[in-house]
């Protein structure tokens, strides 16, 4: 099933060329799919149309069969995780707990069970020690890990991950790239966009690549 764009194209004024033409490609869970290319080429806006926040001007998204024009962005948002280049600006909550905890409350869980949720992601991305702590006065690589937990509280089957490595020293890299590869194991699916080559080559399965508005030949037809 997994996450799959079809002969997507998009433009942001009709009397402007296409930015994307013709994207094709699908990521399975389990699986990382790394997306390159330079600023301008539409990495980001492609990671946009894929979570509902754009719409293409042709072609389709599905998800699990489920084609993403039928989804509210709530439901969009429960397939797919996006985290922003920047974690903090989904960041808003007073304590690290609380930030994990906050989408459980507009779901039907109990809560001792979104308790346990709750201690298992703050243990599974080594933040149990900073429950307690204001999430900005966190470092760059513990909000990008802070983040992903939010966003895997809603167990969604696939991520997008916009240039997470931005900001990180050689530590934190090695701890992030650590924390993708235990989502990969718990069969998510992610779709990793980055400039960072060796980080791409070090996680993903395969890569394509976005260039002078276009895929690359023989890159990005996945």
């Amino acid at each position: 099933m997994g996450l799959k764009a079809t002969n997507i194209h998009f433009r942001y004024e009709k009397k402007q060329p296409l930015l994307l033409e013709n994207i094709n490609f699908s990521i399975e869970r389990g699986e990382c799919l790394a997306l390159l290319g330079p600023n301008g080429s539409g990495k980001t806006t492609l990671s946009k149309i894929l979570i509902g926040i754009l719409k293409p001007e042709q072609g389709e998204i599905t998800v699990n069969g489920k084609n993403l024009k039928n989804l509210s962005l709530a439901q969009i948002g429960e397939q797919v995780g996006y985290l922003f280049q920047n974690p903090n600006r989904q960041l808003f909550c007073s304590t690290v707990e609380e930030e994990v905890s906050f989408a459980l409350q507009f779901r039907e869980t109990k809560s001792e069970t979104g308790k346990e949720k709750v201690d298992h992601l703050l243990g599974f991305f080594g933040l149990d020690h900073l429950r307690g702590k204001f999430p900005f006065t966190l470092s760059q690589g513990e909000r990008q890990r802070l983040a992903l937990a939010a966003i895997m509280a809603l167990e969604p089957p696939f991520f997008i991950l916009d240039e997470p490595t931005t900001g990180l020293d050689v530590r934190r890299r090695k701890e992030l790239l650590y924390y993708l590869q235990k989502l990969l194991q718990e069969n998510r699916g992610i779709l990793l966009i980055t400039h960072d080559q060796k980080f791409a080559e070090e996680i993903s399965s395969k890569k394509m690549e976005l260039k002078d508005q276009s895929f690359s030949e023989g890159v990005g037809r996945c």
